[in-house]
């Protein structure tokens, strides 16, 4: 029962506030980065709503194993968004800071990306058992640990070259996000204790999120002060 209400309320609060800042950027973003970023929010709440619901009601009702085949394909679905997620921030990258060219960057982010869905539509996942092979759980998530390396790489270098205090952080909160991922994919098969990372996996996002949500109010306030201006 504890488990059940400590979980319950993270993911009422998590998911809550995820699409609640995601569709505000979406719907009153004034700038297509914006919007870029309440979309990749958006994206980020209603995948792992597949998962989280799920696993919720499992917790307050018959328990997880009976009810494997929907988690399964809530986690099928997450990980289909969350690669998607990743496409996006690429995207976000790439407006925020003007970047020009670099086609074969653009072909492998979408070649990886292609790849990690392609692997998580294979049925050798098992998707709907309680225990599916650990074999195809991690060459599902080597493209997407690569597609992470990348992201970490690129804004690691813009934000410092830019001094980008919004996004100054962003290859720290990727870092903790797949390092508090990585090992849940590894070892929660035999050690079903690791699984307590995906908390502070999931905070990461939340980093994320704020990230855009910060970019939002910057974007706002700027478009305030230029209607202040011209009214003067």
């Amino acid at each position: 029962m504890p488990q059940a209400i400590g979980e319950t309320v993270f993911d009422v609060f998590y998911l809550g506030f995820a699409m609640i800042a995601g569709f505000t950027m979406l719907l009153k973003g004034n700038s297509p980065l914006v919007k870029k970023a309440g979309l990749m929010a958006v994206l980020l709440g209603a995948g792992d709503s597949f998962h989280l619901i799920p696993r919720c009601i499992a917790l307050w009702t018959s328990g997880l194993e009976a009810n494997a085949a929907a988690l399964g394909t809530g986690k099928f679905i997450t990980s289909i968004t969350m690669t998607i997620f990743y496409l996006i921030l690429y995207y976000i990258w790439r407006e925020r800071y003007q970047i020009k060219g670099r086609k074969n960057l653009t072909i492998s982010m979408w070649g990886l990306s292609i790849s990690r869905i392609a692997l998580c539509l294979l049925p050798q996942n098992q998707w709907l058992s309680y225990r599916p092979p650990l074999l195809y759980g991690i060459l599902r998530n080597i493209p997407f640990a690569v597609m992470g390396i990348i992201i970490i790489i690129i804004f690691g270098g813009e934000t410092k070259r830019a001094d980008d205090r919004v996004f100054r952080f962003m290859p720290l909160a990727v870092i903790l996000s797949f390092g508090f991922y990585l090992p849940v994919v590894l070892f929660s098969g035999i050690a079903p204790a690791v699984g307590v990372l995906m908390i502070p996996k999931t905070l990461a996002y939340v980093w994320i999120v704020l990230m855009g949500w910060q970019l939002y109010k910057q974007s706002a306030g700027e478009k305030e002060s230029l209607l202040r201006r011209s009214a003067l």
